[in-house]
């Protein structure tokens, strides 16, 4: 499913420009706001340009803001005006853009309504419980390290907790690693997957209550002791709701996508007539 919505590409990244405000139903919810030789400049086309300028405009009162946002359409319009008196719009630059422009618009559109149409509570419930069966069989540890830069360190240590040594309070002192040393090196429970391979394939080992011998990763040496063992638990579906609904939002626009490039005849006359599909482009460096 993930490979789906990577094959996306660039295409979902525009999906963003779908969001402009439409148009509202009746003038009285849409005021004008300005006229530019006639033109009428409604509410609805400042908010198509706010969409637009996102991330550009400075921090400004509200009022500020709307002198900015109708300078800016009205500056639309007169440009526009200026380039259509200059038979700009006959070019044929102009209306290859112009044809561009309103194949995007429709793709943007039909990823649009795929996404919607595809989210329903179903749709979504069956994606949370798919991943929460596929949890049921993972394993979550509770842990504690230490961490030290030597093995000496480690050994020594290691000793010392095998003498009656308190965990916790060698943790304290000794370990190098900020963000658990105040906890007595408690690193909650993790999957696997969470930790640097070494660390989990020897936290994983342990039984509960064991300590390990040192342990070397990449940040160090460490002795671990696991606390507990369970089965991993699922996060409640509202807390993940959200990003639930964005997967099935691009499954969906994916799905469409690779059915249209399936039933669809694309050929390339750009391909030199020996090459071979999967050949790579020669290298310019390279005689």
């Amino acid at each position: 499913m993930t490979s789906l919505a990577t094959r996306l590409g660039g295409l979902i990244a525009i999906l963003a420009l779908a969001a402009m405000p439409m148009a509202p139903a009746s003038a009285q919810s849409d005021p004008v706001i300005a006229k530019v030789n006639g033109t009428d400049v409604k509410q609805s086309d400042l908010d198509a340009a706010e969409t637009e300028l996102a991330g550009q405009l400075p921090p400004m009162a509200p009022d500020a803001k709307r002198d900015y946002l109708v300078t800016y359409v009205a500056d639309m319009l007169l440009v526009a005006k200026a380039a259509e008196d200059r038979k700009l719009a006959d070019t044929d630059d102009f209306k290859r853009k112009l044809a561009n422009a309103r194949t995007k618009i429709l793709m943007e559109a039909l990823l649009t309504a795929e996404a919607k149409a595809a989210v329903t509570e179903e749709a979504m419930r069956k994606v949370y419980d798919e991943a929460t069966k596929q949890m049921a069989d993972e394993e979550e540890v509770s842990a504690r390290h230490i961490l030290v830069e030597t093995e000496d360190e480690a050994k020594k240590i290691l000793s010392d907790l095998k003498k009656g040594g308190d965990f916790n309070a060698i943790a304290k002192d000794k370990s190098k690693d900020p963000g658990s040393k105040e906890n007595g090196g408690d690193l909650g429970f993790f999957g696997k997957e969470q930790m640097v391979p070494e660390f989990a394939e020897a936290a994983y080992k342990l039984n509960k209550g064991q300590l390990s011998e040192p342990v070397k990763s990449q940040f160090g040496w460490h002795i671990i002791r696991v606390d507990d063992k369970r089965k991993k638990q699922a996060p409640e579906f509202d807390k993940v709701k959200d990003q639930i609904q964005t997967f099935v939002q691009r499954r969906a626009q994916a799905e469409m996508i690779t059915k249209l490039r399936e039933s669809a005849k694309i050929e390339r006359l750009d391909a030199k007539p020996d090459a071979k599909p999967g050949d790579k482009p020669a290298d310019p460096a390279r005689k």
